[in-house]
């Protein structure tokens, strides 16, 4: 269940990329975040409220938010500032660079959460599993290939830095996750990062964006902002509940949710006309391949 579960995140994680595409496209980054965050707190905020008032409609199911201790808020918060730094990058990144580029880069990010469970959590993976692991590699080479007959050097763009840098602490916020997902509960660790993300995002915006907002890209409200935020709600919230799983293994998980490039790769051809697709088609078609081993070995 728990790969299944992976799998109609990584959908929604698609929906998601696109939506964000559209949200800062020619767009005032900070509060588009800020709204982000904002918006994803509201979704969560009636079963929170249910929780508390009528205790008993939600009790024994995945929507029951319990009330938590000091000590798990503390570790709460440190996942929210995990995540919000890679949304920071991430943002700034999809803002400047393809769709169909910052996709396959992001979709390498498990191999980095693979090295982490490895090493942290004892996880091992069968031949099929590796096999699906190096065609994701090699794929994130041929990537780099593509980026350059678009002028997109991978060694001196500055955002592909950014997009490396918000894959690492994604990936990061990956290993966390399933420490945090076998000891709390899923949906109450998803309402509090939320909060305390739009807490956080709230005085960066007032702080760095508010100021200077006149002299930098305009802020543009879009109905799409909307639609990121209750596509990330259901993709974490799914995801979230696969992790409770025992038998669930993060670099696996991690993987199959990075096959939302499937969703943001039509999205950018679709929607944006991104060029040279001839070249990341094939990049596509090596991360479907790695799905399909990676499924094999999961079987």
């Amino acid at each position: 269940m728990w790969l299944v579960l992976a799998f109609v995140s990584a959908f929604f994680l698609g929906c998601y990329d696109i939506s964000k595409k559209k949200s800062v496209h020619n767009n005032a980054v900070i509060p588009v975040l800020f709204l982000n965050t904002l918006f994803c707190s509201l979704l969560l905020l009636p079963l929170v409220l249910i929780s508390k008032i009528s205790p008993d409609v939600l009790s024994g199911t995945i929507g029951y938010v319990p009330s938590v201790s000091v000590e798990t808020h503390g570790y709460i918060f440190i996942k929210s500032v995990i995540v919000l730094t890679s949304w920071i990058f991430g943002y700034f990144a999809i803002k400047h660079l393809p769709l169909t580029i910052t996709g396959p880069i992001n979709a390498t990010r498990p191999v980095m959460t693979l090295l982490g469970a490895l090493f942290i959590f004892g996880e091992r993976l069968n031949l099929y599993q590796w096999i699906g692991v190096i065609i994701t590699i090699i794929s994130f080479f041929l990537l780099s290939l593509s980026g350059k007959k678009e002028g997109i050097s991978f060694h001196k763009n500055k955002w592909i830095f950014f997009m490396i840098l918000a894959s690492i602490a994604g990936a990061i916020s990956g290993l966390y996750d399933k420490y945090l997902m076998q000891r709390f509960s899923s949906t109450a660790v998803q309402y509090w990062f939320n909060t305390y993300q739009c807490i956080l995002m709230g005085i960066i915006m007032i702080i760095l964006w508010y100021p200077t907002r006149t002299k930098n890209t305009p802020f543009q409200w879009r109905w799409s902002i909307i639609l990121v935020s209750i596509f990330l709600t259901i993709a974490d919230f799914v995801y979230f509940y696969a992790l409770t799983d025992t038998d669930a293994m993060i670099s696996i998980v991690s993987m199959v949710r990075r096959s939302s490039v499937l969703v943001s790769f039509a999205g950018g051809v679709l929607f944006f006309h991104e060029k040279n697709l001839k070249g990341k088609a094939i990049d596509l078609a090596l991360i479907v391949v790695a799905m399909f081993f990676l499924y094999l070995g999961s079987k």
